[in-house]
């Protein structure tokens, strides 16, 4: 099974930017998208029959937002946390027979830190919420976390120590939640690679120099892990200031998985 994930900065204009090059070309089971910026009715995507398409939009126009074009059809879908609802559009879960697919874009705790409090408490609803998903089945989690956990995972992390996306306090969250029972999927394949991100500033010459971040992840629960055949960051890919990230689980089927809760 194939899966992709990628915050497309505005999907509409992605799009002009050879989006439906890269979709057909990497052709996932399930592709799921954050910051999508738009409303309903204002794109059609011509996916094909193979497809279901789900939506979570923003109650802001032309802000956030998060989408799953799966060719597996769930047998529910839920948006939001807590209440079926969320209106920054940001998360997406999905059940399957197997396993629940959450698709997140994280709140940014902005550059003056304005935001850190909001983005704290968000993400303890969070971790909260994929522990009680992770009881009942395994989880698949992707998106925009909006955090470089490791000094690895970024190209000047000195300089950047205590930045949004680079404070103690979101580091720390990341430490939880993998500590509750996830896995970094590619860090499980990939422990010591340097020079793997996932966005890149739009300032002059930053990308092509590979000045970035490694903020968009895969994360498993802990029992699927040994199912990762693959991970990757096609940081080749253009279209938005971030590039899209894929895992491959090999073997995914029920009599080959450890399904009961941890």
């Amino acid at each position: 099974m194939k899966l992709v994930s990628w915050n497309v900065n505005g999907l509409r204009a992605c799009v002009t930017k050879g989006y439906m090059d890269y979709f057909k070309a990497v052709d996932a089971d399930i592709f799921c998208l954050q910051e999508t910026k738009l409303q309903g009715g204002q794109i059609e995507m011509e996916l094909g029959d193979d497809y279901e398409l789900y939506w979570n939009y923003a109650e802001k126009k032309g802000y956030s937002g998060t989408a799953v074009f799966t060719r597996k059809k769930p047998l529910s879908v839920h948006y939001g946390m807590e209440d079926n609802y969320e209106p920054e559009g940001r998360m997406i879960t999905l059940e399957f027979e197997a396993f629940y697919l959450v698709t997140v874009y994280t709140p940014n705790a902005k550059r003056d830190l304005a935001r850190l409090e909001y983005r704290l408490e968000w993400e303890a609803r969070f971790q909260r919420y994929l522990k009680e998903l992770d009881a009942k089945k395994p989880v698949i989690v992707c998106g925009d976390l909006n955090v470089a956990h490791q000094a690895i995972d970024l190209k000047n992390p000195k300089s950047n120590e205590g930045n949004s996306g680079f404070t103690p306090e979101e580091r720390a969250c990341m430490t939880e939640l993998l500590n509750a029972g996830f896995t970094d999927s590619f860090r499980h394949l990939y422990p010591d690679q340097t020079g793997a991100y996932s966005w890149w500033s739009y300032m002059p010459k930053i990308r092509e120099r590979n000045v970035g971040w490694r903020i968009d992840y895969f994360l498993v629960s802990d029992r699927l892990a040994e199912s990762i055949s693959a991970a990757g960051i096609d940081a080749h890919v253009m279209g938005s200031d971030h590039c899209p990230v894929t895992l491959e689980l090999g073997a995914f089927e029920l009599d080959k998985l450890n399904l009961e809760a941890p």
